[in-house]
């Protein structure tokens, strides 16, 4: 055995605690034990509160039923969702853009999810949140020209047409973007902060963002990632 502090070897022993042997580094004098259970709520427990938040509930709503506060939850979800990036490998033939609105604080403070999806397969590739202006599509824009699509399919919102060039623009009516606008849908259904008339919001765009990032894991996986969680 080894000490953890400074690997010296032959530590001597140091008593009991809790029913384990502790031992004392005759180096350093650190006391330590040969090993350490895990503290805190099993990774079934997280995966569990990950999926009723991923499925419509809010914070507190999850509190209520699992009796685990709310600010612990808070934390799983953002530390799940820094791990998590979007597919940059995506390269679909045809795309389809939109823009989803909710507000972060409260309502006078608008903010906008600009969504890019597969026109063929489902799931949301990237996303983009800020206002609803040039400057915060254009760093979206910037990630997904990259994927040289044959065409990118919008609305006609005058923003698109200053960044995608016009021979790979078609603009079309709501109706035709069913891709897109079902899948805008579906981040309201899964994402209790993004409800209409609801009581749960994000309070901060980081929340937002990780909250996006673990709902578009989830749903295009089918898979609750747990990276590794402080309890």
């Amino acid at each position: 055995m080894k000490c953890p502090n400074c690997q010296a070897p032959n530590p001597r022993k140091y008593g009991f605690k809790n029913r384990k042997q502790r031992y004392q580094c005759r180096e350093c004098g650190r006391i330590f034990q040969s090993s350490y259970c895990e503290i805190g709520y099993s990774h079934d427990v997280k995966k569990i509160c990950l999926r009723m938040y991923l499925n419509g509930m809010g914070f507190r709503a999850i509190e209520r039923v699992t009796g685990i506060h709310h600010t612990t939850i808070i934390n799983w979800v953002r530390k799940s969702g820094e791990d998590l990036s979007e597919d940059e490998s995506a390269n679909p033939k045809v795309a389809q853009l939109d823009e989803l609105q909710t507000y972060v604080g409260r309502k006078q403070n608008k903010i906008w999810v600009w969504t890019a999806v597969n026109h063929y397969l489902p799931g949301i590739l990237a996303v983009q949140i800020g206002d609803r202006s040039g400057q915060t599509f254009e760093k979206l824009w910037k990630r997904i020209k990259t994927w040289n699509s044959r065409k990118y399919l919008t609305d006609g919102y005058c923003v698109y047409a200053n960044y995608i060039p016009p021979k790979k623009h078609q603009v079309l009516p709501k109706t035709q973007l069913t891709r897109v606008e079902s899948e805008n849908t579906r981040l309201r259904h899964y994402l209790a902060r993004l409800k209409r008339q609801t009581l749960s919001y994000s309070k901060s765009t980081s929340m937002l963002r990780h909250s996006m990032r673990l709902l578009m894991h989830y749903l295009r996986f089918k898979q609750i990632p747990l990276p590794r969680i402080n309890p």
